[in-house]
């Protein structure tokens, strides 16, 4: 009965779920905007509580016991219930919060921004870049954008645009290049490490193995556009991603129909999207633009 009565402080549980999150005492102090051995008490007053460690502390590496685990995922419940609670109870003006890869978000989302705040000058976005190569969920975000290998028949997702793979160069490259052949004189830019955009390129168009070629890699869409901008070679892209630099011409299609593949970019809808008083239209604002992508996406 005495555990009943004293249950676990909030600010305990969020403790947990951001050192959990960032794997690190010292980032979860940051964005706590706590100190370290505060948030190092916060974790020990709950270890006390439930009588157990939450925690395998190593001098390079921290990971929850099987325990940590379970309190983890109910602190996560916790919360997530409260916030959700709070929103419904005392709804207020906040920003639609959407997470996305910092490429996709100047290439494609940006350029739309102007037409949508237009429309729609009572709505906020929220707006949150990452650079890494594969996007996560964050807690606190209503939705986030991704690339797929497959359309989802997921019923919170919704397909953007499918994926049209083209080669891009600066205009002064692309004289040379009359044919797939002549890429071998060029130095090729890829997206991302895995070097696998022109791989699946180079095979759908006769053009050979990839170790013909000179390479110069990057991780981002954003680096890779820009080097060939700037005449460093050709880059592997999407072709909706490139259309605007395309447009304005600081960017050319040397040959060729753009790629089709099975992949697509998506929004995916979290939880907390529902709360928000703006997700309906905001939803139908992306319904737009997806419809005019998909339709044609060699356009």
């Amino acid at each position: 009965m005495d555990k009943l009565r004293h249950v676990p402080s909030l600010q305990a549980m969020q403790a947990l779920v951001e050192v959990a999150d960032s794997g690190s005492f010292t980032q979860a102090a940051s964005r706590l905007c706590l100190t370290q051995s505060a948030v190092s008490r916060q974790i020990q007053q709950l270890e006390s509580h439930f009588g157990v460690a939450l925690f395998v502390r190593t001098s390079r590496s921290l990971s929850l016991t099987p325990q940590g685990e379970q309190v983890l995922t109910s602190a996560r419940s916790i919360l997530e219930q409260l916030k959700a609670l709070e929103e419904r109870l005392a709804p207020r003006e906040r920003p639609f919060r959407i997470r996305m890869h910092v490429s996709l978000a100047v290439r494609w989302l940006l350029p739309r921004l102007s037409e949508f705040y237009r429309s729609h000058p009572e709505v906020l976005l929220s707006i949150e870049t990452v650079a890494t190569e594969v996007v996560e969920p964050a807690v606190d975000s209503d939705a986030y954008i991704l690339y797929l290998a497959q359309p989802s028949n997921d019923p919170q997702s919704m397909t953007l645009f499918e994926e049209a793979l083209v080669p891009v160069c600066a205009p002064g490259l692309a004289d040379p290049l009359r044919a797939v052949e002549d890429l071998v004189h060029c130095t090729l830019l890829h997206r991302s490490s895995d070097r696998h955009d022109w791989i699946k390129w180079l095979a759908a168009k006769g053009g050979g193995p990839l170790e013909r070629y000179r390479h110069i890699p990057f991780n981002l869409d954003e680096l890779a556009l820009d080097a060939a901008a700037r005449g460093l070679g050709v880059a592997m892209t999407d072709l909706t991603l490139a259309g605007e630099s395309v447009d304005r011409g600081v960017l050319v299609i040397p040959f060729g129909k753009a790629l089709k593949t099975t992949g697509v970019y998506a929004l995916i809808l979290q939880p907390s999207a529902s709360t928000h008083p703006a997700c309906g239209l905001i939803l139908e604002w992306f319904a737009q633009q997806a419809e005019g992508k998909i339709a044609n996406p060699e356009s």
